[in-house]
């Protein structure tokens, strides 16, 4: 006994349909397949993504994303952070880039610009790549100094 000896019972035993065998079968003239056109062809393959010669959905839809290669990234620090380490003693009130660097804040490579969230009170002076107007004004109304940096 192996599978090529196995039947299925009689009442599962179905016959074939047997398709173009003249108008009195049942299934004659257009054997099951409708009336003309492209799917009623012998050989007729089409992908599932065919839209009948439409536009392509991929196609109608808008493309979007755009990646400018001559944009800036910044590593944003902002000024609430610079007091923060300031008070536990990580950075000093002269701030430089390796100050910065060896606190964590930036990486080497990194292009610094302070922005303007929270409050400082101490009076700093600082080195950064770019400055929000906000940032700028609180550094200024602190009593301390922005410088920028060109890289």
């Amino acid at each position: 006994m192996d599978l090529s000896n196995l039947k299925a019972p009689v009442p599962n035993q179905k016959n074939a349909k047997r398709v173009g065998r003249g108008q009195g079968s049942g299934r004659g003239e257009q054997s099951g397949r409708g009336h003309n056109g492209q799917k009623s062809r012998s050989g007729h393959k089409q992908r599932a993504w065919f839209e009948g010669g439409q536009m392509p959905l991929q196609r109608r839809l808008p493309k979007f994303g755009f990646r400018n290669i001559n944009r800036k990234e910044y590593r944003t620090i902002n000024v609430h952070t610079i007091a923060e380490f300031i008070e536990a003693g990580k950075l000093d009130t002269t701030i430089t880039l390796n100050n910065l660097i060896e606190a964590g804040l930036a990486s080497d490579k990194d292009e610094v610009k302070l922005l303007g969230r929270g409050e400082i009170d101490k009076k700093i002076d600082i080195e950064v790549h770019a400055t929000s107007e906000s940032a700028k004004e609180k550094v200024e109304n602190a009593g301390g100094s922005l410088t920028l940096v060109q890289n």
